[in-house]
């Protein structure tokens, strides 16, 4: 019988041991870790509209294979979900095809143009929250009705936060790398500007609100004072502003996402919310493009990596084995925080690693159809041998 230990699991977990006896593990009697499936609530699987860059069949079984067992899957697509009508085509691909749960935000505006509210009431049982990922809500009062709606329906407000008028037709962060080579940046106001203007309307209404992708330091202690101040605010942040930071950039696409890398104080700052609680859980962001929509460099590729199958060793590798937090800390925020933030149950389902494997991170070997990732070459601990949701193995080794 493998040598087996459970991580993370809550006390009144009805797995034991003995039923992984059976499991298809590579070893017999090899040492592998189990972990409660993971959960990322901020990805793109790019479908309906866009399968040349991801679909939910292989956006769930790369998830599958980064130990994830729900996944929440942003709405920039075509249709965009901000009716029932628009949704439900997204509903019936993830019926068909994936091999994890899949639960999809709905849109906060009629095709996220921020000018009028979606149908918020008729998506509502259907949604797991609602957001206008990829674009930020720019009218105060849009904002404002669209979280007096969310709290009538008992449902989150997931937001980008993005000041368009503060972009001046940026691209990467507005710091020394920018300065010294000669690229357009993108300040960290455009990001801590709408959160501390939704901080005060969440206080205002009430509304359960949600931060995606922070990325500065402002961004840290905006959300730290509100969660001082009684707000129902939580926010997450992405393994690159944890472990990159504006020093780390080339001049090559894969180094691109929105928000940039930041300086290195901003990253420090991070790492420090992620210690204190001020940062709630981790997502990956998880944004494939085509090889051809990333291979224009910093200026001209599309915004956005992968990573969903690089999260855990990354991770792992830098935060847990180097002693920065704990092994059960990494599991609260890639598991049990998100589930518990959005309501998201945790069945029948876990994810089983050998940590003392070594690997290199390799895109040729990704499941997904997008390859980008600026981590591309780095040496880290943790393969996943299985993942497996309700009695299924949606990945093995």
């Amino acid at each position: 019988m493998p040598q087996l230990r459970l991580i993370g699991f809550p006390q009144d977990t009805s797995l034991t041991k003995e039923e992984f006896s059976s499991l298809p593990l590579p070893s017999p009697d090899g040492a592998y870790t189990v972990f409660p499936g993971f959960c990322d609530v901020h990805v793109h699987f790019r479908e309906p509209g866009f399968s040349y860059k991801e679909t939910i069949r292989s956006g769930s079984r790369a998830a599958a294979r980064g130990g994830y067992t729900a996944v929440c899957a942003m709405p920039n697509l075509n249709p965009v979900p901000d009716s029932l009508a628009h949704l439900q085509p997204q509903l019936d691909l993830i019926r068909d095809t994936a091999c994890i749960a899949v639960y999809p935000y709905g849109a906060v505006t009629v095709n996220e143009a921020g000018r009028e509210l979606a149908r918020m009431e008729e998506l509502a049982p259907h949604v797991i929250a609602f957001s206008d990922d990829g674009r930020g809500v720019q009218d105060e009062s849009m904002m404002r009705s669209a979280m007096e709606t969310a709290k009538k329906l008992n449902k989150l407000i997931a937001a980008h936060c993005e000041d368009n008028s503060l972009l001046r037709g940026g691209y990467i962060h507005d710091g020394a790398y920018a300065k010294a080579h000669g690229h357009k940046g993108i300040c960290a106001e455009s990001e801590w500007g709408p959160i501390a203007r939704d901080v005060k309307l969440a206080a205002e209404t009430g509304s359960a609100y949600h931060v995606c992708h922070i990325s500065c330091k402002e961004s840290v202690e905006i959300i730290r004072q509100a969660k001082k101040a009684g707000v129902d605010v939580t926010c997450e942040t992405a393994p690159h502003y944890l472990l990159l930071d504006e020093n780390d950039l080339q001049e090559d696409g894969r180094f691109k996402m929105n928000p940039p890398l930041r300086s290195r104080a901003d990253r420090e700052a991070l790492l420090e919310g992620l210690c204190d609680g001020t940062i709630d859980m981790i997502a990956t962001d998880h944004a494939p493009h085509s090889a051809p929509e990333k291979s224009k460099g910093l200026a001209g590729s599309a915004f956005g990596i992968v990573g969903i199958e690089t999260a855990f060793p990354l991770l792992y590798t830098e935060l847990v084995t180097k002693q920065v937090i704990s092994i059960e800390r990494l599991i609260d925020l890639l598991s049990t925080a998100p589930r518990r933030r959005f309501g998201i149950p945790l069945g029948r389902e876990f994810t089983v690693w050998d940590l003392n494997q070594q690997t290199t991170i390799d895109p040729h070997d990704f499941l997904s159809q997008g390859k980008a990732t600026p981590f591309a070459g780095r040496n880290v601990y943790g393969v996943c041998v299985l993942t497996q949701k309700d009695g299924v193995a949606a990945y093995h080794q």
